[in-house]
């Protein structure tokens, strides 16, 4: 199915350009750290038959504009209110950093009425150490990229392979990765070595967030989703998270880890049956 593309205007001018696809109640689908909408493309196609999709590119991003200098949680939720008034959507969904913006949207812009997250980078329940952000920060401000994503794959251990890799091994193989991957001749979507300095802005969010309230305010119906490859530290913050939204459902996937949603490498149909049962009943 082809995807038409189209854009927003933020609330401080900058474009917010989206993919738009299906047709029925309107869904916003955000991505997670340095990933884009190209990344969500499997997702978005999966739920198409029964919902018109938007899946915008975030700030930094394929047809967006640049972070801005102002860049921050309050940005990333304006973005979000553009869309929604842009494109009448109603239900969204975020994965990982994305769907800390998701719940933080949803407590800002009254037109969400439902929001769905899969393993949100949540940071104010204290289910993570932050102590490796300096590091992460100082490993980013010399230009040494592959160094910082491993600090932070070890500091958030998001996965069990990066959790258990040794950083001697881990750092020249991400190395090698990184220049291994080039963008394809004739597009215009980035690589994940141009898109992966922008894990920066998302452990920005990551730590801006570590102290806020939470979510025990959120009215919109909520879905909790996880992995249950998945390690314990984002386990514990989404059992930290349903306790405080008491009408909130879980839904724990077997088999599958923190990329789930992704095209490739995840399990995107799996997580859209999921989404698509939550979603049609609002």
């Amino acid at each position: 199915m082809e995807f038409s593309g189209a854009k927003v205007t933020s609330a401080d001018g900058t474009t917010i350009g989206y993919r738009r696809l299906g047709e029925g109640p309107g869904l916003l689908l955000i991505s997670g750290g340095y990933l884009a909408a190209q990344h969500y493309m499997g997702l978005a196609r999966a739920l198409s038959d029964g919902f018109t999709v938007h899946v915008h590119d975030r700030r930094g991003r394929g047809r967006s504009g640049p972070p801005g200098e102002r860049y921050g949680m309050a940005r990333e939720c304006e973005d979000v209110e553009a869309l929604v008034a842009g494109t009448g959507a109603r239900l969204v969904f975020g994965h990982s950093s994305g769907g800390l913006i998701a719940l933080q949207a949803a407590l800002t812009v009254p037109a969400i009425s439902a929001v769905a997250v899969y393993e949100p980078a949540l940071s104010m329940y204290g289910a993570f150490d932050l102590s490796w952000i300096p590091r992460f920060e100082r490993e980013m401000d010399r230009g040494d990229v592959a160094a910082a994503m491993v600090t932070f794959a070890k500091g958030v251990r998001a996965e069990r392979l990066s959790a258990a890799m040794p950083r001697w091994l881990f750092e020249p193989a991400l190395r090698w990765y990184l220049r291994r991957q080039r963008r394809a001749p004739g597009s215009d979507e980035e690589s994940v070595a141009e898109l992966i300095p922008l894990q920066r802005l998302d452990v920005q969010i990551f730590a801006e967030l570590s102290t806020s309230d939470g979510y025990a305010e959120l009215r919109a119906d909520a879905l909790l989703m996880d992995g249950e490859r998945t390690p314990p530290p984002i386990h514990r913050a989404l059992d930290a998270l349903q306790a405080t939204l008491p009408r909130a459902e879980r839904v724990v996937l077997d088999g599958v880890g923190h990329e789930a949603p992704l095209d490739g490498r995840g399990s995107p149909g799996r997580v859209a049956a999921e989404l698509r049962r939550f979603f049609s009943r609002r």
